[in-house]
Parts: C-alpha cells; sequence; structure tokens
C-alpha cells in the first residue's frame, strides 16, 4: 500500500477539509471564483450533499439553521462581491444567535489584489465586527490549517460564524495537504468555589428564577438542568427564541423571556431575590431593553452563567460569575445536594398559575385569530415538530401559545432577520427528514426568501408554509402608530396571490380566512405527503396578542395632547 501524500489542488483540500470534520451539507450558490471547490464537490456527492440555493442570503441562513440543529459549523459557500454582501444577513444571524458557521467566499486572484479588481472586497474589514475570524488562505499548503482552525474558532467559548476568503489562483494551486483530524472542543469545568457558592445563593433565596438560554446545548445537558431544575423545585423562564431548551408543558416552566414578555412574569424577574441566568447573554431583547435588572448592578442577586468569559461582566455585573459550558455546568448542577423543603413553592406555583392562564384560549373577537390558529398547532403536531420563524409581529403569537416539548424544535433568529423561517425549514427537514416542520412567516417575511420554494420542491421537502397574510410590515406599523399615530408611509404591501405563488411551484396551496377553517386546513396539508402552503387571511387591524392598530392611534393620539 502506497501511503504517500498526493499533489491535490487547493479547492481539493478545502472538500476533503470539510469531509475530515464529518461535514455533511453544504449550502451555497454556485459563482465562477470558486469553481475548483465545486469541481471537488462534484465528486464528493456521494459523501456530501449539495444544497444550490437561489440567493445567497437563504443559503447562509440554512448552514445558520443547520448549525443551530447539529452543534457543529453549518458550511455556506458563496462567490465574491455581491454573492458575499448578499450573505451576511445569515453570518450576521449566526453572530448574535450564539451559531457555529463557515462561510467560505471566493476571492479574485492574489495578483489582482488592491486595485479595486471585479467584485473585490477586503472580507477582514466588511466581516470583521460581527465574526470571530476572518481570515484569507494565500497559499494552498495551509488549507488543512485553515480549516481546522476555523472550526475550533466557530465552535470554541461562545459559538459564533468564520469567514475564510478562497483567492480563486490559490484553489488551482496544488501542495501536499497537511495531516486532518475531525476538530472537537473541550468542556470547561465550573470552579469547585463557583458551585459551592452557587448553593449558598439558593439556601437564601425566597423567589428565585432560573433564565435559561444560549446555544451549544446537548441533549445529556438539557436533561442535567431539567434534573437539577427539579430537585430543586426552581420556575424557569427561556430566553428569547430559546423556548426548545426546556419542555413548555413541564410544571416548573414559568413562560418566554422576550419581546412581547407576559407582564405578570416581568413582575416576577423584578421582584426575584436570585436570578439564575444560564447560557443567555441578558441582552437587550431579554431584559426589555435593560430595564428589567438595573445597569451596572441588579437588585437582584444575580448568577450569571457562560461559557465565554470576556461576557461575563459586560453589561451587568454579576454577584457570581460561572465560567463553563453549558453541558458542564448543567453536570455539576444536578449533582447539588436538593433543599429538604424549598421555601419558594408557593412561589413557583404562583408563576406556573400565571404562565397557563396566559396561553389560554383567547377571547378576541376576529374572523380570523392568529392565537387560535397555534393553538390548533400546538394541539395538532407532534410534540417533536419544528417550528420556524423569521421576524415580524406574527411571531409573538407562536411564542405566547405554542408550547415546545423537544430539543432544537424553534428555529428563530434572535437576531431578529427578516425572511429566516423559509430557509431555516428547508435546512431542517433536510437534517431531520422524519419529525414535521412547519414555517411560520409574515407576508412580508415571507417575500424576502418565497424563492426556496424552488428548493423545497427540487428536493421534494414535506414543508408546511403558513403566511400571516395582513398586507403590510405589521411590526414597523405598529412603531409608527406608536410614535408617529396617523402617519403610516411604507408598510402597506402589495402582494401576491400566494396560494397562485405555491402553485407555480407546483406545491398545493389555500387561503384559510376564519379561525374555525383552519384546523381541517392543517389536517389537508398534514396529510398532503409533501410541501403545502397555508394562506392566513390576518385583519390588519390585528397587530399583536394584545394590541391593534386603532387602539395604539388613540393612544398616541391622547398621549400627545
Amino acid at each position: 500500500m502506497n501511503d504517500t501524500p498526493k499533489l491535490r489542488t487547493g479547492g481539493q483540500q478545502v472538500v476533503d477539509a470539510l469531509l475530515a470534520q464529518g461535514t455533511d451539507t453544504v449550502f451555497f450558490v454556485p459563482g465562477e471564483s470558486y469553481l475548483d471547490v465545486l469541481n471537488a464537490l462534484y465528486a464528493q456527492q456521494d459523501a456530501l450533499r449539495v444544497i444550490a440555493c437561489r440567493h445567497e442570503s437563504a443559503a447562509a441562513f440554512m448552514a445558520e439553521a443547520h448549525g443551530k440543529l447539529t452543534g457543529r459549523p453549518g458550511i455556506c459557500m458563496v462567490t465574491r462581491g455581491p454573492g458575499a454582501t448578499n450573505a451576511s444577513i445569515g453570518v450576521h444571524t449566526a453572530f448574535q444567535d450564539a451559531t457555529p458557521m463557515i462561510l467560505l467566499v471566493g476571492q479574485v486572484g492574489r495578483d489582482m489584489m488592491e486595485r479595486e479588481a471585479f467584485q473585490e472586497i477586503d472580507y477582514r474589514r466588511m466581516f470583521g465586527p460581527f465574526t470571530k475570524w476572518v481570515a484569507q488562505i494565500e497559499d494552498a499548503s495551509r488549507v488543512t490549517e485553515y480549516m481546522m482552525r476555523a472550526f475550533s474558532v466557530a465552535m470554541s467559548g461562545r459559538p459564533g460564524p468564520v469567514v475564510l476568503a478562497l483567492p480563486e489562483d490559490m484553489l488551482t494551486d496544488s501542495a501536499f495537504p497537511g495531516n486532518s483530524k475531525r476538530v472537537e472542543i473541550p468542556c470547561s469545568y465550573p470552579a469547585p468555589q463557583a458551585m459551592l457558592r452557587l448553593r449558598e445563593c439558593l439556601a437564601r433565596a425566597r423567589k428565585p428564577l432560573m433564565i435559561l438560554g444560549g446555544s451549544s446545548w446537548t441533549d445529556a445537558g438539557l436533561r442535567d438542568i431539567r434534573s437539577f431544575v427539579a430537585q430543586h423545585g426552581l420556575p424557569v423562564a427561556c430566553a428569547f427564541r430559546r423556548q426548545d431548551l426546556f419542555d413548555n408543558r413541564h410544571a416548573n416552566y414559568v413562560g418566554e423571556v422576550g419581546i412581547g414578555l407576559n407582564p405578570e412574569l416581568a413582575q416576577a424577574i423584578r421582584e426575584s431575590d436570585l436570578l439564575l441566568a444560564v447560557g443567555t447573554r441578558l441582552g437587550e431583547i431579554v431584559t426589555s431593553g435593560y430595564t428589567l435588572l438595573d445597569v451596572p448592578v441588579p437588585q437582584q442577586a444575580l448568577v450569571h452563567v457562560l461559557p465565554c468569559a470576556e461576557e461575563l461582566g459586560r453589561v451587568y455585573q454579576p454577584e457570581l460569575k460561572v465560567l463553563a459550558s453549558m453541558d458542564a455546568f448543567a453536570q455539576a448542577a444536578a449533582r447539588l445536594p436538593p433543599p429538604d423543603a424549598a421555601p419558594w413553592s408557593g412561589w413557583l406555583q404562583d408563576l406556573r398559575g400565571k404562565y397557563t392562564s396566559y396561553i389560554g384560549p383567547s377571547t378576541r373577537e376576529a374572523r380570523l385569530d392568529p392565537a387560535g390558529v397555534i393553538i390548533a398547532l400546538r394541539e395538532k403536531l407532534e410534540t417533536d415538530a419544528i417550528i420556524t420563524n423569521g421576524a415580524g409581529n406574527y411571531s409573538a403569537w407562536a411564542h405566547r401559545y405554542h408550547q415546545f416539548s423537544a430539543p432544537r424544535s424553534q428555529l428563530a433568529p434572535t437576531s431578529g432577520a427578516m425572511g429566516y423561517g423559509v430557509p431555516a425549514a428547508v435546512a431542517a427537514k433536510l437534517h431531520c427528514p422524519t419529525r414535521q416542520v412547519v414555517c411560520l412567516a409574515g407576508d412580508g417575511c415571507f417575500l424576502m426568501s418565497s424563492q426556496e420554494l424552488a428548493t423545497v420542491k427540487r428536493h421534494g421537502l414535506a414543508i408546511i408554509f403558513i403566511v400571516f397574510n395582513n398586507g403590510m410590515y405589521g411590526t414597523i406599523r405598529m412603531h409608527q402608530e406608536i410614535n408617529y399615530p396617523g402617519r403610516p408611509i411604507g408598510t402597506d404591501l402589495c402582494n401576491p396571490d400566494f396560494v397562485l405563488y405555491a402553485q407555480s411551484f407546483g406545491i398545493p396551496a389555500e387561503r384559510v380566512e376564519t379561525t374555525a377553517a383552519f384546523a381541517p386546513s392543517l389536517e389537508r396539508a398534514l396529510n398532503a405527503g409533501g410541501a403545502y402552503l397555508i394562506e392566513l387571511a390576518i385583519e390588519a387591524e390585528i397587530l399583536t396578542p394584545r394590541a391593534t392598530l386603532s387602539g395604539l392611534r388613540r393612544a398616541a393620539l391622547q398621549a400627545s395632547t
């Protein structure tokens, strides 16, 4: 047997490195700046699934969603210039959502750099502020080194995106490849004295509350957190769009801390004497614009658990900082001896009761109530069904009324990016073909990435798309009415016939105009055996689960007089 290394082009080495890391799917839009990588992919289609997308932003969103689902970097490939700028929205989402992701960008040849050649961009300057690392591979002999480092950086500490620029002529150079092996990230375990202090904090508490968030959780870590919570009788709220980290049907779950926060849960956070923030950065959304906790020293005793030292104390100065990987902390917490009798059992029961009341049937009088739609989904879907959505007021109904019961069942951008739901659903169904996948999208959000219905059709993906059509950018209209009542501009939408639009891709669709008509429509979609689109005719008057357009306008006008 001849073990002598063989010369490989830079493009071949990129694909070899992906295979060495266990990558099984690549999302891309083809481009002439990385043809040698595409040629190498052609020879590896049995080992690497290649998903050609219709827009780079969608490809990047798919890679980001894949990273959320797997815990390893989602891979996106795009061409230089416009391709990279289109993909930047997915990179920014990965950065704010702490998702491991690698964007590979074709680049102009090294002999043309610094001349503003065709579609040339300095990617270090472009992506620097919202990535963990940006680099350009100048030498084909170092491809393996750069690729292994990219995987390591993307998954270490607070996970996030890495961008590698690949000069076109470097990809066609040949070199002997370096040795490669699968990159694994070590756990950082909490200091024993930190766990001892946590136990002391719990012993003093009378109104403790855990806010669970962040990424890089495994099923084992979530089981340990559930064990810790149950043993200590702690109330648990999940951070914005992290509701799938804890079973919402569990007796200790008390709600989501995000946009449209239950006022009673907000008050509970203010009243808490021990706030245990595990995995969440306590950013603007989770803290209601930094108002639920005082900056920089909260009134609540704050225990903050994160895997990255640079985030501990960035805004809030905790009583106890715990630097640890999520799974390692959960394992240590599960081993803490529980109290003989938790003095906060009444506190937990009260918060749980307020949560169950908050997600109860809506009393709103409307031809088609979005609350009824989400409750029907909650009752009909399997418990591990994956729900995806982008940004928009329509998502507030899902956050409030749906109960997420399985890990990795909520795919939604904490970055607030529109257009995420459709590509995330594609990534979810590709990775989890046996699980139900439902995409929720507003009419504005849907049309930002709806061209990927072509990708859905091409790969035969059984995804249900539910389009909330109220004819406007609802979130922006809401803010206009609050701040400049009666003066909307640019928020009314001219929409296509969504039923005919879906059918033009060969996807069956129907329009629903009443709450009662939705459940039978959903049944047809679930039994369709393929993709299906349901358009919901939502009245423009209904802005959020608690607000109406005319009500906001009236209140704003009264406040100004």
